[in-house]
């Protein structure tokens, strides 16, 4: 599974830009790193399969996470 780095919207309003996605250094599970565009403009990180799941709000199935704005990496391999 991939994920575009860029600015995404949660299902509750906030924005966010994700970075990426590491790799837990122990478990070696995938997980997103991304920065609240709000508030403190906390980081976070969350499993890629939890932030690419769906939730239902008001009996309706939304992203948890939509995709707003695609930006290429930052960081690229040579």
């Amino acid at each position: 599974m991939q994920l575009q780095p860029g600015l995404y919207r949660h299902y509750k309003g906030p924005e966010y830009r994700v970075f990426g996605v590491a790799q837990h250094s122990e478990t070696e599970q995938a997980m997103v790193v991304y920065q609240a565009l709000y508030g403190e403009f906390g980081l976070w990180v969350r499993p890629l399969e939890m932030f690419c799941e769906s939730v239902e709000v008001d009996g309706e199935t939304v992203p948890r996470f939509a995709l707003i704005e695609a930006e290429t990496a930052l960081f690229t391999r040579p």
